[in-house]
């Protein structure tokens, strides 16, 4: 239909051949094989061009619709691949998204500003499966067993300490640093819901020789730090989770082991390349270089 198109803006065979750089008998068998499908004729002569008819000028007006439609289709498409456009699924767990996701969310906006970001609070034991199955572009995951990562590829961001939190006015408050083994004789207040946050907490405990007594579970990070205050016990508590610290507490390294977690961003390992995505990932990086230096 292009070719007819040419034709009937150009008025002649002639001229639209020379204008699509083919001969006018190439262009003839075309418009006659046109005119079979349509089982009507499509020009008609005038002189020595050629005119539509009815049912030419019909298809001429589709022939511009339709070569608008491939003109967007192929404007968008290039805005998806440069990553002007599209949509970036994010799956994330509360730690993470004050120190890690909100910075990054922000970057990309700044460079990507046609990008529409989903973002989605979840566990951090087990998003793999949205990701694996194209529901989320990326996720972020607390160590994820072997099993669980088929089909997904995993990228280190940080790794993210456990800090003692004491009440003020503790004994062992004034150190600058605790080993883990001297909170074995304390009542600990849990942090942490079972799942790889708590066993990150529990292997270095055994790796110290001891299992810690809880005695609260609060499983939320400013409830344990209020229950911490008010004297019930001690806890630990990831940096990330310090952003707001309670005026009834003191806070303190831990030494000999480190409790740490390590936390990750999973990607699909099939998933083709996207430069939001990139982006998204780099700009994770950078948030969790200046979580580090904090």
């Amino acid at each position: 239909m292009q070719m007819l198109r040419a034709v009937v803006n150009s008025g002649s065979v002639t001229a639209a051949a020379a204008l699509l750089g083919y001969t006018p008998s190439a262009v003839s068998q075309q418009i006659a094989a046109l005119e079979k499908e349509a089982r009507t004729p499509l020009l008609e002569r005038v002189g020595r061009g050629v005119r539509p008819t009815p049912a030419g000028l019909l298809l001429t007006g589709c022939a511009e619709a339709v070569g608008r439609q491939v003109a967007e289709a192929e404007t968008a498409l290039g805005d998806l691949i440069a990553g002007r456009t599209g949509r970036l699924a994010v799956r994330y767990f509360a730690t993470a998204g004050a120190g890690l996701v909100a910075p990054a969310v922000a970057r990309l906006r700044a460079e990507h500003p046609g990008v529409q970001v989903e973002l989605k609070l979840i566990d951090p034991e087990d998003p793999l499966p949205d990701v694996r199955e194209g529901r989320a572009d990326i996720a972020l995951v607390v160590r994820a067993p072997e099993g669980a990562r088929d089909g997904v590829r995993l990228v280190r961001l940080l790794d993210d300490p456990y800090l003692a939190v004491l009440p003020r006015g503790h004994s062992l408050a004034g150190r600058p640093d605790l080993g883990l083994a001297d909170l074995a004789d304390e009542p600990w207040v849990g942090s942490e819901r079972p799942g790889p946050c708590l066993d990150a907490q529990l292997d270095a405990c055994e790796a110290a020789g001891f299992r810690p007594r809880f005695a609260v579970e609060s499983e939320d990070y400013v409830t344990a730090q209020g229950f911490v205050a008010a004297g019930l016990g001690v806890a630990a508590i990831p940096r990330l989770g310090l952003g707001s610290r309670h005026p009834g507490v003191v806070v303190r390294e831990i030494r000999r082991p480190e409790p740490v977690r390590t936390v990750f961003a999973a990607v699909r390992g099939t998933a083709p390349p996207q430069p939001a995505l990139d982006g998204f990932l780099a700009a994770l990086r950078e948030a969790a270089a200046a979580s580090r230096q904090s």
